[in-house]
């Protein structure tokens, strides 16, 4: 009674999670012409939709079958309409909270290239008579895409294979025992090859320029179709080959009895090793791998499951082994992963993706197959164990797929999203980590560094540009106040660190800015890690430059202004706590999503916002950084707690000289004296002054009278000598100090 109480309570929270959702959409969005839901079924629960009183088709949530949590860690919640034999039919985004999406772009866009899928035939793919659909890629938001459109497939997959589809159960062959298939390790001679091409050992995929462009042509994309290949068609666009070298005969065969032994050293019980080489102008490498640490023109794809190969998987090959085997311009070694579940005895498929560019920012793909069947002569049978069939619905499952390992693709299984994220990131990761490093260093090293004002000027100003390009509008790794709402969110409901993992280079700035506020307060982020800050910097550099007239507004005024930030966030940040999405949607006060993350392709509204803000920062260095940025605001508070100080100043400071105030390009400086560290950016003008004996009239003073030590013990002074080698002093004159050193601030 117990066990059945549990059950039936799982179900209804099954149950309940789908009829939540399935309010907001109507029954004919999803499945053509239905007019109403059936009750929900089963754990996880799916509904039938009804035409009348006619099934035809069912209704799930992809999040209920496959793991869909998306860049922002949360699960992206989408509908999917499937037909009785396995074709998806409808798909309707009901929930999710994709960064990305929320600063910008549309989630229509985003919809148009997931819904690709619909028409595909998932029974097809369950079966292992089709290889898995793929969606369209957004740029910007490839993250988000990729993992709607894989727990899209797998969901559809899982449903199919557990055979909850009705007339999908009849379609698929009862399971009965088949003999096992292995690769016979015991055969190992050298082939020429010549011999390994004809027997199918190595697998050949040649393409001309003709036929590629022909492709472009009938895909449908004008762009792409108005941008041909130049060249004679006849012309080779690649010629590319692959092989399986954890097959002893083709490995010792094309990497010599040495490089076959050293790569069965590498490989684990079970794991493979792919040699894929390849000539022509188009290079099956790219160079993806050398920024980002993968290989994005090729994946290897066996049934629904797919990978794409990273620079850790590769090694680089100067020439093959095999006798009369060409000479390459490109010779790889790819490890197969050993979490991928690949059977080297089964089909599998090698995809070339050819890119064409077509916009500044669009490209268009095609994918070409290169498939694999591994030669009978080198697999052996072994008889298999009585298989007895299964009572439940799933003995509908295929072989093929069961062979495959990826029958049901259970939910704990899958590696987790933040995991992936990182490996296929790890160049911007080490990237930043170097970044970070050099600006930690500068600021321990800060006086020697100052003590040179024009190294440190391009230094400030190389480090500024490597953010502004590299951080910002190559890498996307802007911090919003978005964030910090989220996070304030996250502690309330829930904390997750996958949520924050998801974000590689998110989470390592907020981790040094973390360690920053306890030495320095929010200078780090707001003076030198702020994509939009650098930019603000930089362009107000040119501005100068260029003489544009600059306007310090007078000390009362200025005061009464910086609280104007202070209050936006705490605006928002109330907000937050009664409508997170309403929060995120008012967080637009901050100009960074147009100008760093889109690059102002955006609504003109928001680039017209974006200009006038850049625009007055022109005349008054960072204007939004001192006014307006709810971001600083909320940096600021906790960065009151900093335990060192470590800009120095003088007891003259601000009795009676003002030059740092007058000079401090933020107005950070009190006309007594003192460091605002709520509204410092630790730019270290202050410090330039501090140690400059020629412009700091405490240290002038300290100049003078060291000339004046100098000069008193000097050999023409103790002579008494007055010949024209003789030093006159200023000790007896006094010091004329600039006017701006001792003018305080206008009030």
């Amino acid at each position: 009674m117990l066990v059945a109480a549990i059950f039936c309570a799982a179900e209804a929270r099954a149950a309940g999670r789908l009829t939540e959702y399935l309010s907001k959409a109507e029954p004919s969005e999803l499945i053509s012409g239905a007019n109403r839901f059936g009750p929900p079924q089963g754990d996880p629960a799916i509904v039938a939709a009804y035409k009348d009183d006619q099934i035809v088709g069912f209704v799930y949530l992809n999040s209920d079958f496959a793991n869909a949590t998306g860049y922002s860690g949360k699960p992206i919640q989408l509908l999917v309409g499937i037909t009785p034999r396995g074709m998806i039919t409808g798909l309707k985004l009901v929930e999710h909270k994709e960064p990305i999406v929320l600063l910008g772009i549309p989630e229509k866009r985003v919809m148009e290239a997931v819904n690709k899928l619909i028409g595909a035939d998932m029974g097809s793919v369950a079966q292992g008579n089709a290889r898995a659909p793929q969606v369209d890629i957004v740029s910007g938001a490839t993250v988000t895409v990729l993992v709607m459109g894989d727990s899209i497939v797998r969901s559809a997959t899982k449903l199919i294979k557990g055979g909850r589809l009705g007339a999908q159960s009849s379609a698929v062959a009862p399971v009965v025992p088949l003999a096992a298939k292995t690769v016979d390790t015991g055969k190992n001679e050298i082939r020429d090859w010549q011999s390994l091409v004809g027997d199918g050992s190595v697998r050949r995929l040649i393409l001309s320029v003709g036929e590629v462009n022909t492709a472009f042509e009938k895909s449908g994309n004008a762009g792409a179709a108005a941008r041909p290949e130049e060249g004679d068609p006849d012309d080779t666009f690649i010629d590319l080959y692959v092989a399986n070298v954890a097959v002893p005969t083709i490995g010792r065969s094309l990497l010599g009895d040495d490089g076959f032994n050293r790569l069965a050293g590498r490989l684990k019980p079970g794991q493979q090793a792919l040699v894929v080489a390849g000539s022509g102008r188009y290079s099956f490498k790219g160079n993806a791998y050398v920024r980002g640490g993968i290989f994005d023109r090729i994946e290897l794809i066996q049934d629904t499951n797919s990978i794409r190969f990273r620079d850790r998987d590769h090694t680089r090959l100067g020439d093959l082994a095999a006798e009369g085997a060409p000479d390459f311009p490109e010779v790889a070694l790819f490890t197969v992963p050993p979490e991928f579940a690949f059977d080297p005895t089964e089909p599998w498929v090698l995809q070339l993706l050819v890119q064409r560019v077509v916009g500044t920012r669009d490209k268009a793909w095609l994918t070409f197959d290169l498939g694999y069947t591994l030669p009978e002569s080198y697999m052996k049978r072994e008889p298999a164990a009585p298989v007895r069939q299964p009572a439940t619905p799933a003995a509908s499952a295929p072989p093929a797929a069961a062979s495959a390992g990826a029958a049901t693709f259970p939910v704990g299984e899958d590696e987790p999203l933040w995991m992936k994220i990182w490996r296929d990131n790890i160049v911007k990761i080490s990237t930043t980590i170097v970044a970070l490093g050099a600006l930690t260093l500068i600021f321990f090293f800060q006086n020697a560094l100052v003590r040179r004002p024009k190294i440190y000027a391009w230094v400030r100003r190389g480090y500024l540009l490597f953010i502004l390009v590299w951080l910002g509008w190559y890498a996307n790794a802007q911090l919003s106040v978005v964030n910090v709402l989220t996070f304030a969110n996250s502690l309330l409901t829930g904390f997750s660190w996958e949520y924050f993992l998801s974000a590689p280079l998110i989470f390592l700035l907020w981790a040094s800015i973390a360690a920053g506020l306890l030495f320095w307060g929010r200078g780090p982020f707001c003076g030198w890690l702020c994509p939009f800050g650098a930019l603000q910097e930089l362009l107000n550099n040119v501005a100068q430059a260029v003489k544009i007239p600059q306007y310090r507004l007078p000390w009362g005024l200025h005061e009464r202004l910086w609280p104007i930030k202070y209050i936006i966030f705490l605006g928002l940040f109330g907000m937050s706590l009664y409508s997170t999405a309403f929060a995120e949607q008012l967080a637009e006060v901050e100009p960074f999503k147009t100008t760093i993350v889109l690059k102002f392709a955006r609504e003109w509204p928001y680039v017209v916002y974006a200009l006038t803000t850049l625009s007055a920062g022109l005349f008054v260095e960072r204007f939004f950084c001192r006014y307006m940025c709810p971001l600083g605001a909320a940096l600021a508070i906790p960065g009151r707690v900093r335990m060192f100080e470590w800009l120095r100043r003088w007891p003259e400071c601000g009795s009676p000289c003002q030059r740092c105030a007058n000079e401090c390009p933020v107005q950070a400086i009190h006309p007594e004296g003192h460091i605002n560290v709520n509204e410092c950016i630790y730019c270290m003008h202050c410090q330039e002054l501090y140690f400059d004996d020629h412009r700091c009239p405490h240290m002038i003073q300290v100049r003078l009278k060291r000339e004046k030590r100098e000069a008193l013990s000097s050999p023409a002074m103790r002579s008494g000598g007055k010949g024209p080698n003789t030093i006159i002093t200023a000790g007896s004159k006094p010091i004329n100090l600039p006017a701006d050193a001792i003018t305080p601030p206008a009030t």
